[in-house]
């Protein structure tokens, strides 16, 4: 899909400490919203026409159930997700579909939502409405996860006042590496891009999509006046159905206050080598 125009949302945002050495992604304990996820995905196409979607109760471990699911994670980082608050769907329990006149389909989803950093899980009721039509729109969805929350007011404001006062910008690329490692201080900056790519997974998911984040190829602070701090970033996505890998530019800003605004989100070609 292409670029839907400039969009201002808001979340609230935080940090993650670390230890000494390198993380490994390679460590499904330590973010399985990069490995798990990505090797969990069950795509198998129910019997019948590929065109025509399921009404009624879903195999939830069928593409419909799981693709809806998906969604509601985007949903949920995008509401609380934080560099110390970050959720992916550990299981899709059971699901159910319906067609609303020509308008659109809606999901009803029961679910098993994970907070990755402090590992807590807990079950979900979700419900998402794919519209129909031209131009497409984005799913709409109603989720509430509220025991997996955590307040991380300290730590946001720890990473705040370090980065504010910083005399040198951040400048960092390719997190993770190609070996899948994140040095300790770029995991909060994982996490907040995470959570700020949410947005544009949510706005372009359809039932068609199963969007993963796949690396930060690119991030800079910015010079900027206000109490805010400022991002210009490249973030690679893939998705999962095509197996596409998407380059979008993101760029947002984030405080403890104000949380994250993501100011602008476009698609940009795939560069040719």
């Amino acid at each position: 899909m292409g670029f839907r125009g400039f969009i201002v949302l808001v979340v609230l945002m935080g940090m993650r400490g670390g230890s000494t050495a390198a993380i490994s992604l390679k460590d499904v304990s330590v973010h399985p919203i990069f490995v798990a996820a990505s090797q969990k995905e069950d795509l198998t196409v129910e019997e019948g026409d590929g065109d025509v979607m399921a009404t009624g109760e879903l195999n939830p471990n069928h593409f419909p159930a799981r693709r809806a699911a998906k969604v509601v994670q985007h949903y949920l980082n995008t509401r609380y997700g934080s560099p110390y608050r970050l959720f992916g769907l550990e299981e899709v329990l059971s699901a159910t579909a319906e067609d609303v006149d020509d308008t659109g389909r809606r999901y009803h989803l029961q679910i098993s939502a994970h907070e990755i950093i402090s590992n807590r899980k807990q079950k979900c009721s979700a419900e998402v409405f794919f519209p129909r039509g031209e131009p497409t729109q984005p799913a709409e969805v109603k989720a509430s996860c509220e025991e997996l929350l955590q307040n991380t007011t300290a730590q946001e404001e720890a990473l705040y006042q370090r980065y504010k006062g910083n005399h040198s910008l951040l400048s960092a690329q390719y997190i993770p590496d190609s070996q899948g490692n994140i040095e300790p201080d770029m995991m909060p900056f994982w996490h907040l891009s995470i959570a700020a790519s949410s947005f544009i997974m949510l706005n372009e998911s359809t039932e068609n999509t199963l969007y993963n984040m796949a690396q930060v190829a690119q991030i800079t602070q910015l010079e900027t006046e206000s109490d805010e701090l400022k991002f210009d970033s490249l973030m690679l996505l893939h998705d999962m159905v095509s197996q596409e890998i998407l380059h979008w530019k993101l760029l947002f800003t984030w405080s403890p206050a104000g949380g994250v605004k993501v100011q602008q989100m476009k698609q940009i070609p795939k560069p040719h080598h």
